[in-house]
């Protein structure tokens, strides 16, 4: 395990709530929360589960040391509670979907069993972990995706939100990237560090071509030049096709050049054309500047020649969606199904212990994710229910659809069930998941809508506890 996790990392009113619980005799009451996003980041038509290992590990190191207690003591909280702090330890079970797999909205992502003390502790740092990761692999998945096969790397250390840099570039290496700027996250994580130099190397020399030739002397393997400092058609490249010559005479070669600013299809075009002519037809174009999938995207369809794209704040801060909005909602309490009642039906959750089923077509692609209650066998089911339109309705035999296991404990009353999947089997892993989403989902522009179906128990159950107006509060 890698870090300590105070117990102090949750929000304020989780610990009052503890306390209330604590001396209300409700401390030892079973509860089971969800935890699960309401609509797909970006308005895209999916998610990438991501965070998960770090959660658990958080969760099962979730502890109060004794400055924590004195902390709390000078709050206000009272001793026999923080008594009880002393040796808190979570006792309960997490269920939930792989890292690495594609979710999508209303999918438990996590379902937490434990008396709701516990329960309600560690929801914040559940939420901030699992909510920022998911959010930053599936940004990179769609980066990568826009790239068409073309390298993507995580740029974005100096623009993160803090030490939110680590978890964005091992989120961003799930997704797809194929490695970091960030070398902290690289030796962290295992993933591959990469990087050039800045325009400072070359302003720190009299002339652009000595601060090259100087470069690839100290670098003769791994040299690639950033040819946009001065001018780049005219010294630049030029330069970089020079400097190349040079080191393929004593055996080398030049890796790559990259361009930081302007029209990057302009430039890069010019560029190759430049590279070919002088026979550099391996050295590959690399481009950076405030690049996201949709940038991307433009610049393939306008036939830019790009081998690289160096993805920095776009990917590590969400871009235009800065969080997801994932949720951590009361489903069960003292083995009594419950739910929330809203004025927007989409917003009632599912009450009662469920799990997820994956219904795959024909071909293999996933087709539907039937939300089950525990106790019930996918054999059984015939039908799933849409979750708030009557009529709506998914027949199983009908359609052919055959059923996938993607729901699984990984926390037993308290413990860990086995070693968690090394980062590469983990990102290796999401590449054949997103494999199997139908093209569909994956577009930018209004994105087909995975449908997610209800049980007919689990559907009847929602409906009755909406028409008794039960909720627990």
């Amino acid at each position: 395990m890698e870090h300590y996790y105070s117990g102090l990392y949750t929000d304020f009113y989780e610990l009052t709530m503890a306390q209330a619980f604590f001396f209300s005799g409700k401390r030892d009451t079973t509860a089971i929360f969800d935890l699960y996003f309401r609509s797909n980041p970006f308005k895209g038509g999916y998610g990438v589960f991501a965070g998960l290992e770090n959660a658990i590990n958080g969760v099962l190191q979730f502890s109060f040391e004794g400055n924590d207690l004195d902390y709390l003591a000078s709050l206000g909280f009272r001793k026999e509670f923080l008594d009880y702090l002393v040796t808190f330890r979570f006792s309960g079970n997490i269920f939930g979907f792989r890292e690495g797999d594609i979710v999508f909205p209303n999918d438990p992502l996590l379902r937490v069993e434990a008396p709701i003390l516990e329960a309600q502790l560690i929801e914040s740092m559940l939420l901030n972990i699992i909510n920022y990761q998911t959010l930053i692999a599936t940004k990179a998945t769609r980066a990568v995706f826009a790239a068409r096969g073309r390298d993507v790397v995580d740029f974005g250390l100096r623009r993160a939100q803090s030490m939110g840099a680590i978890a964005a570039a091992r989120s961003a290496y799930i997704g797809g990237a194929i490695g970091t700027s960030n070398t902290f996250a690289a030796k962290r994580y295992g993933i591959p560090a990469v990087g050039t130099h800045a325009h400072s190397w070359i302003q720190s020399f009299d002339t652009e071509l000595k601060a090259f030739r100087e470069y690839a002397r100290q670098y003769p393997d791994h040299t690639t030049l950033l040819v946009d400092t001065y001018d780049t058609l005219k010294s630049g490249i030029p330069h970089a096709i020079q400097v190349a010559k040079e080191l393929a005479e004593k055996g080398h070669k030049l890796q790559a050049i990259r361009l930081d600013s302007g029209d990057l299809t302009y430039f890069s075009k010019k560029a190759r054309k430049l590279l070919d002519k002088a026979d550099l037809t391996g050295v590959k174009i690399v481009v950076s500047n405030q690049l996201d999938e949709k940038l991307i995207a433009s610049l393939l369809e306008q036939g830019a020649p790009i081998d690289i794209f160096g993805v920095g704040t776009r990917l590590v801060t969400g871009g235009e969606q800065s969080a997801l909005d994932g949720i951590y909602k009361l489903s069960s309490i003292g083995n009594v199904p419950t739910l929330k009642l809203s004025e927007n039906e989409e917003k009632i959750n599912f009450p009662g212990k469920k799990k997820v089923i994956r219904y795959l077509n024909g071909d293999g692609h996933f087709a539907i994710d039937g939300i089950l209650l525990e106790d019930e066998t996918e054999d059984r089911i015939r039908v799933l229910r849409h979750p708030s339109t009557e009529f709506k309705k998914t027949r199983i035999d009908r359609d052919g659809l055959k059923t996938e296991q993607v729901f699984f404990p990984f926390v037993e009353k308290g413990n860990a069930l086995g070693p968690f999947p090394s980062l590469d089997e983990v990102r290796q892993f999401a590449r054949r998941r997103f494999a199997l989403l139908p093209d569909g989902h994956k577009r930018f522009v209004n994105p087909h809508i995975y449908r997610i179906g209800l049980s007919n128990r689990l559907y009847e159950l929602r409906k009755t506890l909406i028409e008794q107006g039960h909720h627990h509060g």
